[in-house]
C-alpha cells in the first residue's frame, strides 16, 4: 500500500499505521471513554489515496450501534438536541466560517469522523456531550458516540450574523442555499441503482476533513471520503456562499465492482403538484414542490426545459448527450402567490445547476420521477450517467461547479417557459388543453408586428387547435393547443416558439401519461 506512505511517515507513523487508520474509520462507534487521539499529516492527495486504497479491500460498514437511550430516537427527539453555537469549530477565531455538528440518532446512525485541518495537520474533532443542549436531559449521552454530520455557518444574509448555509448529513447527501433562500433540494456524492427493482445503494460520506480558512477568506474547503459496497470516492468541495452559493467539486471514484447503473452529480428534489399535474391531488394551494423542471443545455447547444410530474407509476426519462454544458433541477416560480404557503415558502427554494468542467464525453442526463402521496417524500432524482460502465479497479474523475441560487448562471436570449398548465376540454374529456406561457428577451427586442407560431410534435396521438396570444401579465406570449391522445397511454410532447426567421425559445418537453 505505498500510496499511503508519504502521508503517514511524515506523521511519524509506519505503513501498518496507515492500515490502522483505515480500520479506525470503520471502528465501533459505541466505544466508551474518550475518542482516540488521531492526528496525521494532510494534503490534497490524502483523501484520494485513502479512497483508492479502501477500494482494494472489502467493504466494512461503519457501526450503527447506539446506546439504549438513542437507539429508538424519533424525529422530534433528534431535533430537540441543539448544538451550542458558542462552541462551534473556529468560533473563537472570528473567521468568516464556523462549523457545528449533528448528534447521532433517528435516521442518522453511522458514526462520521470529522477532522480539523490546520497547516497541513489533521486532528480528529473530539465528541463531547456538552457541545449540545438538550430539551430532554435523558438524551444526554456522555460516552463517546461521535457525530452524524455537520453544518456550515456564514454571515450569508446579515453582516456579523452567522447562519447555516450548507449541511452534510445522511449517506452522501448535502444541501445548500443562497442569500435570502430556504433549504429545498439536495445533492449527493453518487447514485447507484436509483429506482431499480433490486434496490438502491446509498454510498456514505464516512469522514470529513475541514480546512481551517485563513482570516478574510470567503471560501471554505471540505474533503469527504465516500464508501459503499460497490464504490469509494474522494471529494473536494470549495464552498463560496453568496447571492449564488458556489460549490467547486473535484471527485475521484474507485469502483469495487463494475457499475453500469451509476449516477454522477445526482440531484434529489420533491415535486408534489402544480398546474400541469394535479388531477390526483386534493389541495387548496396552487402548487407544492422544491423543483418544477429539469433544465438542460446540451453539447449541441440545445436548451431544453422539461416540467416535472408526480406520476402514477415510476418513470425513467433518458436524454442522451455528448459533452453537456450543464443540467439542473430548477425552481423558476419565486412569487408567494404561486404557492400561498406561509409555512413552507416554496418560492424561496433554490435551483441547482451543474456545470461540468471539462468534457464528460458520451452519456445521458437521467430523470427519475417516483409517485408520492404527499410532499414529505423526495421523489425526483436527476444525474449524469456515463455511457460506458464504471469498471472495477479503474478510477474516474469528474470535476464540476454547482450553482445554488435563483436561476441558471448564464444569460439567454431565448424566450423561456414560465408556466405549464394542463386541463380538460369542455365536452371532450379525453382531450387535454395545454397552455404554455413564455417571457424573456425576444419580447423586448422584436418588432411589435412580429408574427409567432408554435412548432410542435408528439410521439403518439395528435396536436390540434394551436393558438398564440399576447400575455401582458408575463410580458410575453401564451401558446395554447389541444392534445388528443386517442388510444395511447404515453406520449412525448415537444413545443418551441418561433417566428418566420426561426425558433426564439427554449424547447419545452413533456411526457404525458394516461
Amino acid at each position: 500500500m505505498p500510496v499511503l506512505r508519504r502521508h503517514f511517515i511524515k506523521a511519524g507513523l509506519g505503513l501498518s499505521t496507515g492500515l490502522s487508520f483505515l480500520r479506525f474509520l470503520v471502528r465501533d462507534g459505541h466505544a466508551a471513554g474518550p475518542a482516540p487521539s488521531i492526528s496525521h499529516s494532510f494534503d490534497n492527495n490524502t483523501v484520494h489515496d485513502l479512497a483508492k486504497t479502501l477500494a482494494q479491500h472489502p467493504f466494512e460498514a461503519p457501526s450503527q450501534k447506539l446506546p439504549p437511550t438513542l437507539e429508538h430516537m424519533n424525529f422530534d427527539q433528534f431535533s430537540s438536541i441543539a448544538y451550542n453555537p458558542e462552541k462551534a469549530l473556529w468560533h473563537d477565531d472570528k473567521l468568516a466560517f464556523d462549523v457545528e455538528f449533528f448528534p447521532r440518532g433517528y435516521l442518522y446512525r453511522p458514526r462520521i469522523e470529522i477532522f480539523n485541518v490546520v497547516d497541513g495537520q489533521a486532528d480528529l474533532v473530539p465528541y463531547n456531550a456538552d457541545l449540545f443542549t438538550y430539551r430532554d436531559p435523558a438524551l444526554k449521552v456522555t460516552e463517546d458516540v461521535g457525530f452524524s454530520g455537520l453544518r456550515v455557518r456564514y454571515a450569508i444574509n446579515t453582516p456579523g450574523v452567522m447562519e447555516e448555509c450548507a449541511v452534510f448529513l445522511g449517506a452522501s447527501y448535502f444541501r445548500a442555499l443562497a442569500k435570502n433562500q430556504d433549504y429545498g433540494l439536495s445533492a449527493r456524492g453518487f447514485a447507484k441503482d436509483t429506482g431499480s427493482l433490486k434496490g438502491e445503494e446509498f454510498p456514505l460520506f464516512r469522514s470529513f476533513w475541514l480546512e481551517k480558512p485563513t482570516a478574510g477568506s470567503d471560501s471554505l474547503v471540505i474533503h469527504a471520503l465516500m464508501d459503499s459496497p460497490s464504490i469509494t470516492g474522494a471529494f473536494r468541495f470549495s464552498i463560496r456562499p453568496g447571492e449564488t452559493t458556489l460549490f467547486d467539486v473535484q471527485s475521484s471514484l474507485f469502483p469495487r465492482h463494475d457499475i453500469d447503473s451509476g449516477g454522477v452529480a445526482p440531484l434529489t428534489g420533491m415535486f408534489y403538484f402544480d398546474a400541469n399535474n394535479r388531477s390526483h391531488v386534493d389541495d387548496w394551494r396552487h402548487a407544492a414542490h422544491d423543483s418544477e423542471a429539469l433544465q438542460m443545455w446540451t453539447g449541441t447547444g440545445q436548451q431544453l426545459y422539461r416540467p416535472l410530474t408526480n406520476p402514477t407509476d415510476l418513470q425513467f426519462s433518458v436524454f442522451s448527450d455528448t459533452g453537456p454544458y450543464g443540467y439542473g433541477l430548477m425552481q423558476r416560480k419565486h412569487d408567494f402567490r404561486d404557492y400561498e404557503d406561509l409555512a413552507l415558502h416554496y418560492e424561496k427554494r433554490p435551483s441547482l445547476w451543474i456545470e461540468p468542467v471539462g468534457n464528460w464525453g458520451d452519456g445521458s442526463v437521467n430523470l427519475i420521477e417516483i409517485p408520492t402521496p404527499s410532499e414529505v417524500n423526495d421523489n425526483i432524482v436527476s444525474f449524469w450517467r456515463p455511457k460506458q460502465p464504471l469498471k472495477s479497479g479503474q478510477s474516474y474523475n469528474f470535476t464540476y461547479r454547482m450553482y445554488w441560487g435563483w436561476d441558471t448562471p448564464w444569460p439567454t436570449r431565448l424566450a423561456r417557459v414560465v408556466a405549464t398548465r394542463i386541463g380538460g376540454v369542455v365536452d371532450h374529456p379525453e382531450v387535454r388543453q395545454i397552455v404554455l406561457d413564455f417571457n424573456g428577451e425576444p419580447f423586448r427586442t422584436l418588432p411589435p408586428e412580429t408574427r409567432f407560431h408554435l412548432v410542435t410534435q408528439c410521439s403518439t396521438g395528435n396536436i390540434r387547435n394551436v393558438t398564440i396570444v399576447p400575455n401582458p401579465e408575463v410580458k410575453g406570449m401564451r401558446a395554447l393547443f389541444e392534445f388528443v391522445p386517442g388510444d395511447t397511454k404515453l406520449s412525448e410532447l415537444q413545443a418551441q416558439l418561433a417566428t418566420d426567421q426561426g425558433p426564439i425559445s427554449e424547447t419545452w418537453l413533456y411526457r404525458w401519461t394516461a
